[in-house]
């Protein structure tokens, strides 16, 4: 699944450590989710999608809608 993490992160000046510990999370998970390596459960998107205040389909993309645009 894709995400826009990377983007929004920068655009905050926040490091992935610092991100990590907004999450409760380890710096290796942020990173893990930003290269696509991993995919986050649904409640830890959910807190991601909050603690930037986008809904959830701001953050991440499907495949799927991704190939069909």
């Amino acid at each position: 699944m894709n995400n826009r993490l990377r983007v929004l992160r920068a655009e905050r000046g926040w490091s992935q450590q610092d991100l990590a510990e907004r999450l409760e999370v380890s710096r290796q998970s942020v990173n893990a989710i930003e290269t696509g390596r991993y995919d986050p459960s649904l409640p830890l998107a959910f807190r991601i999608a909050e603690l930037f205040g986008l809904a959830i389909e701001d953050v991440f993309v499907s495949p799927s809608k991704e190939s069909a645009s």
